[in-house]
């Protein structure tokens, strides 16, 4: 399938890649998503109208209420938000006609969607997840669960978080390619669009931050399902999980305003009608910022127990990454005092959201102190500072929709109605979250207070409705403007200056007829058949030029996979209680889920079942996506765009590894090293081990030798050999697993055992992937002669096969030695 069906078909939507297509997808499902967070926001603000509540709520339905509403507002619509006009846009700014891999692009927004269902299910499993969107530890385990029917529903929550990093980690892949690889011609990387530069630098933040959640979430799930014990001990378990955790979630914060920031750079520009002032500087301050995201988390940990000189060094690193910021506020401030401003719906928003940024920045300086965070901590302080932060990037995001809304659809908004949806929104925001500054004493999470701060909830709930409200106003208002709005020029803003504004609006399928050049300083288009300039800055593309190579636009199979993941994990969130039955039946006696039900185990086998025969099916599709022949690429000239992709996707898992890795040993060295119980039974499993997957990289080496000399026999025995060695590799696993069984010793044993077949088993997942690669890629060898003209998927391959042994290189002393 490659074809792809007119916009008013159903299908196209199902089977599309291109990346506009996309980006109004993820646009449309983050809509949709701000609009379920948002009615649970109104319930439990309702339910705080007076202390002790109103009885719209139960304690457990306000839990579930409040945590399934930050959980969707963070992760399931203010970065897909983002996300969508990246999208959109970045390959438009670039000059670019698609992102590098349309059909992971795809694949991407599939998973992200089914991740959202995933959550919407758990509702109706018992109750959802109840433990807070932080999900500490040990409340994010069953036994801490208040109701008990809800384990299943809030194991769903943890898994779909899962399914939503993995669409995360193949977004990030795909946009650190294409920006590094697909820039115009004479595009540097100081040139971009600041939009441009805010997303790249939010996606390398998203690439490791992310790699760290999924370590976490791996193991939290592997409780909630297999009843490990990595979070359900008092072994440092909640102070791990914390670590990991804020070392995470700290970047989120710039993850999620790095893309605002970025449109406020770009709208600021355009209607103040100036270059950004100190942009260089700016720039760096962005770079400064996203490094020093991953040296503050510890600010989030100020009331552990860890010692004071740990603490002041953060205290000190936090007051360190605000400088950067302030150098952004004074750039944007000087441009607006610098230029002529023209107060459209776009400029208001982001002006407003400088206003919320710069106080919601002003108060976080306060929790960055230790002595005023040990006040303020676990207080409506924080609750006010972080939606200061966290919704003032929606603001500009806001923005950010009116100010493409016309390239994206063609048409103009009305810009009263725009203007009446910023002064209720601004209105609403500040009734909503400012009194929660004067309520600070209230503490989180709960319905109860002191009845002297009722007032300022009540101010609080009406915000709450006007700012929702406002919302309403913005859904007509573009309504309005797509049904029947007046026809949109290619260029509606005077002073705008990025290359998304030189293509026709909407954008034809693949962005550009003639190939964009910054090679003269300025946008021109080049005919390809004549390699001359031809047109300018100014609108059209030529109208001589033709496409060199046909792409193609259209694959089911990224549906498919996601469909099949999320039936798979659907039915993985109710097989605890067989789980339990099987410890049961070994004399440890685990109490806690409702009885079994057959459905759960069904579609986990059929989930999983509809997963292989689509990744299949997307494996042997022929999907021609034609490389740039001239591009910008520095400093990636010497590697293609899978080649950088298998690299940036190995990043992030050595990110995940470490994580797991550093887990084991923090929690050893909190036991106490030399006490530390030996798990396997004896070392010379793990030192065979080593040496058949060391000589398994020699067989990769072989396979990649026999490829480039298009020697298919010596290809298929080399890779064979490969695969065999694999098999060796898990059939000694699998050996000392059942030693280990014999004994009594399970997962569930101990936090010793949890670590062990965890950590053993993470990599044993990685060795099965890559030998059902090799499988296929074996059969395909056979069949059609696959690799003798392209050996470079054998080369990738081996990539993904060394990491995977080297990562058991360092297992088998940390386990088996020491």
């Amino acid at each position: 399938m490659s074809d792809l069906p007119p916009v008013t078909s159903v299908k196209r939507w199902l089977v599309t890649t291109n990346h506009k297509d996309i980006g109004v997808l993820y646009l449309v499902t983050a809509m949709f998503t701000f609009l379920l967070a948002g009615v649970l926001a109104l319930l439990f603000r309702t339910q705080l109208w007076v202390p002790g509540g109103t009885g719209l709520l139960t304690g457990d339905t306000y839990n579930q209420s409040v945590s399934a509403h930050g959980l969707l507002m963070i992760f399931w619509f203010i970065s897909p938000l983002g996300l969508a006009l990246a999208n959109y846009l970045v390959p438009l700014q670039i000059g670019a006609k698609d992102l590098a891999f349309p059909r992971m692009n795809a694949l991407s927004y599939w998973l992200y969607l089914f991740s959202l269902l995933l959550v919407v299910f758990s509702f109706f499993q018992g109750g959802t997840y109840a433990g807070g969107w932080t999900m500490y530890a040990p409340l994010n385990v069953p036994m801490y669960t208040p109701a008990m029917e809800a384990t299943t529903g809030g194991t769903a929550t943890v898994l779909a978080l899962i399914l939503f990093v993995a669409s995360v980690t193949v977004g990030s892949v795909n946009f650190l390619v294409t920006i590094h690889r697909h820039r115009a011609e004479g595009m540097g990387l100081w040139n971009m669009p600041l939009f441009t530069w805010s997303i790249l630098l939010t996606i390398w933040m998203m690439l490791f931050a992310f790699a760290t959640l999924l370590a976490a979430l791996l193991m939290l799930g592997s409780d909630r399902v297999l009843l490990t014990q990595y979070f359900s001990t008092d072994q440092g378990s909640s102070l791990l999980w914390a670590h990991l955790f804020w070392f995470f979630g700290h970047p989120e914060v710039y993850i999620v305003f790095f893309p605002a920031l970025g449109i406020m750079f770009e709208t600021f520009q355009t209607f103040t009608g100036r270059r950004l002032v100190g942009r260089k500087w700016v720039i760096i301050s962005m770079v400064l910022v996203a490094i020093q995201s991953f040296l503050v988390w510890m600010h989030h940990m100020f009331l552990t127990t860890i010692n004071l000189e740990i603490k002041t060094l953060m205290m000190a690193t936090t007051i360190g990454i605000s400088l950067p910021f302030d150098l952004m506020v004074f750039a944007l401030i000087y441009t607006m005092v610098k230029g002529r401003v023209r107060f459209t719906t776009p400029f208001l928003f982001n002006l407003g959201a400088l206003v919320l940024f710069i106080l919601g920045g002003i108060t976080g300086v306060f929790l960055g102190a230790v002595v005023l965070d040990y006040e303020f901590r676990g207080t409506y302080w924080v609750v006010a500072h972080f939606h200061y932060v966290m919704a003032a990037g929606v603001t500009a995001l806001v923005g950010g929709i009116y100010y493409w809304w016309p390239k994206i659809t063609g048409k103009m908004y009305s810009e009263a109605l725009g203007k009446l949806h910023f002064a209720v929104y601004f209105v609403g925001f500040n009734l909503l979250y400012f009194p929660q500054f004067l309520a600070w004493e209230t503490p989180r999470r709960v319905f109860h207070f002191n009845p002297e701060l009722t007032v300022y909830h009540q101010a609080s709930t009406v915000g709450a409705f006007v700012f929702g409200a406002s919302f309403l106003i913005m859904f007509y208002a573009l309504g309005k403007s797509l049904l029947a709005g007046p026809t949109a020029p290619d260029n509606p803003w005077e002073y705008s200056r990025t290359a998304e504004w030189a293509t026709r609006s909407p954008p034809p399928l693949e962005n550009w007829t003639g190939r964009p050049s910054y090679e003269t300083g300025r946008l021109e288009f080049v005919d390809e058949r004549a390699g001359v300039p031809d047109g300018g800055t100014t609108g059209a593309e030529p109208a001589s030029a033709v496409d060199t190579e046909h792409a193609d636009h259209a694959s089911i199979w990224p549906l498919g996979i996601a469909f099949g993941l999320f039936v798979f994990l659907l039915g993985l969130s109710g097989i605890t209680p067989y789980v339990e039955q099987f410890a049961a039946a070994r004399g440890h006696d685990i109490v806690g889920s409702p009885d079994p039900s057959i459905v759960y185990p069904v579609l986990t086998v059929v989930g999983f079942a509809i997963f292989a025969a689509t990744a299949i099916q997307f494996g042997r599709e022929q999907f021609t996506v034609p490389e740039l022949a001239i591009a910008e690429r520095w400093p990636f000239d010497g590697v293609d765009d899978t080649k950088m992709g298998v690299w940036v996707f190995l990043a992030s898992d050595v990110v995940l590894f470490g994580a797991v890795i550093g887990s084991y040993v923090f929690l050893r060295l909190h036991a106490g090293w030399g006490d530390w119980t030996t798990v396997p039974f004896a070392a010379w499993p793990g030192l065979l081990n080593t040496y058949v997957l060391i000589t398994s990289s020699f067989t990769v080496v072989l396979a990649l030798v026999f490829a480039e000399r298009r020697n298919k026999r010596g290809l298929i025995g080399a890779l064979g050999a490969t695969l065999a060695l694999g098999f060796v590799f898990m059939s000694v696993k699998a050996f000392e697993y059942n030693v280990k069984f014999q004994q009594g010793e399970y997962w569930w044993t101990g936090i010793e055992y949890s670590i062990y077949y965890v950590t053993t088993g993470l990599h044993a997942l990685h060795v099965i992937i890559g030998m059902s690669i090799a499988v296929f890629m074996l059969v395909r060898i056979v069949r059609v002669d696959a690799y003798l003209e392209d050996h470079r998927p054998v080369e990738f391959f081996g990539l993904y096969w060394h990491f995977v042994d080297i990562v058991w290189v360092i297992l088998f002393p940390l386990f088996y030695l020491m």
